[in-house]
């Protein structure tokens, strides 16, 4: 089977902001904008920005005479975010974070909201980030907890390893298998870095219906490739799932536990 755990191609991006963005994403978004430093001219990058969510809270709170300069290695979440956030003061562009284009010391703040997870080497965007950044500049970035510590996940992940068990799709392990202390700490020093926290946050937070959660799952992630592959009724797979949700948070709304890792690093 191919390897499609960091493709956000084709209608991914659609489905991933509306049925994950609200839910999933937005409460953290709204975390780490909590954690940007204050000043004029701040000068500010975000990696994996995927379909801008964090992108457009950044902006929000940034002063006009500061920049914004937002990447993602996939083309078509770059191309979605660009036309969901119409803001003529953020530069869009497709970067990879582990080999970034830009100068040593180009920016104050480096964002990353779950796009570590996803990263082949790890220290190496760690150093790239340390790299852009100036001298007292910081890196904002969070990390999902265990799947034990998201049941909403885990019932998901559980759900299509019993539909195939010979060989399961095993994307969720991915975003949530890169939250250990350790290996955080051992990459981040592996990057350069010497100063830097972790603070564990937990929300609980809605979704408007188990079926937009579902839907978001199924064909809103790399996990709709993964079950193409093996012949995978998406319908009603998304039919099923929403059901199992529904048991553990409620069908209209759904109610998700979140639990992520936010790290601060300082240049």
């Amino acid at each position: 089977m191919s390897d499609h755990t960091a493709q956000f191609t084709g209608d991914i991006p659609g489905y991933y902001d509306r049925c994950l963005g609200p839910v999933m994403f937005e409460p953290y978004a709204a975390d780490l904008v909590s954690r940007l430093p204050d000043g004029e001219g701040l000068r500010v990058l975000e990696t994996a920005c995927g379909s801008g969510i964090v992108t457009r809270r950044i902006r929000e709170a940034l002063p006009d005479s500061a920049t914004l300069v937002a990447t993602d290695l996939n083309e078509g979440m770059v191309d979605f975010a660009r036309a969901a956030v119409l803001d003529e003061r953020i530069t869009w562009q497709t970067a990879d974070a582990q080999a970034l284009p830009f100068e040593d010391g180009a920016f104050d703040v480096v964002a990353c909201q779950f796009g570590l997870m996803f990263l082949p080497d790890k220290p190496l965007g760690f150093r790239e980030a340390r790299r852009v950044l100036a001298p007292g500049g910081r890196l904002l970035a969070n990390v999902w907890l265990p799947l034990e510590e998201n049941e909403y996940a885990l019932t998901a992940h559980r759900y299509v390893a019993r539909l195939f068990p010979q060989d399961p799709p095993r994307f969720f392990e991915t975003p949530f298998g890169y939250s250990d202390r350790a290996a955080l700490t051992s990459d981040l020093t592996a990057g350069g870095w010497e100063e830097f926290h972790f603070d564990d946050v937990r929300v609980s937070s809605p979704s408007p219906t188990a079926a937009d959660l579902a839907t978001g799952f199924i064909l809103g992630s790399p996990l709709t490739f993964q079950l193409l592959e093996r012949g995978a009724d998406l319908p009603a797979l998304i039919a099923d799932l929403a059901a199992e949700l529904a048991a553990l948070g409620g069908a209209e709304p759904f109610t998700a536990n979140l639990a992520a890792t936010v790290i601060t690093a300082l240049r």
